[in-house]
């Protein structure tokens, strides 16, 4: 099931990822059950973080290039997540597709005192 957290474009916090702006914090990365995904609202963009049972966390675009399909509700599998809708793959750290569709956006993600902090990419 997909959750929306309402558009967090306002909601910064300083440092993150080299080559990023301000962070957006999403809430507890405890919200979203290990092996599933969720997918936000971040400053326009509709992303898709998911928990592996490992506890790690990675978000990507939210949408399946093919159809629209939504990838927080696909099935993780290892290191890839699979669309519910025509069960196309993509890698979790890379975006990269293994069923030959486009890849999608990878965001940059990490866990401050357990808080899920997305970073919107610079255009380059």
């Amino acid at each position: 099931m997909t959750t929306a957290a309402g558009d967090l474009g306002g909601i910064g916090v300083a440092g993150g990822a080299p080559g990023c702006p301000a962070g957006h914090r999403l809430g507890p990365a405890a919200e979203i059950p290990l092996g599933e995904g969720r997918a936000y609202a971040v400053a326009g963009a509709q992303v898709a973080v998911f928990r592996p049972r490992d506890g790690s966390v990675y978000a990507l675009s939210a949408l399946c290039p093919h159809a629209g399909g939504p990838l927080a509700d696909g099935q993780l599998d290892g290191a890839v997540v699979v669309c519910p809708l025509h069960l196309h793959a993509f890698e979790l750290a890379t975006g990269r597709s293994r069923t030959g569709q486009q890849s999608v956006q990878v965001f940059p993600v990490e866990l401050d005192g357990g808080e899920i902090v997305v970073y919107q990419p610079v255009a380059g």
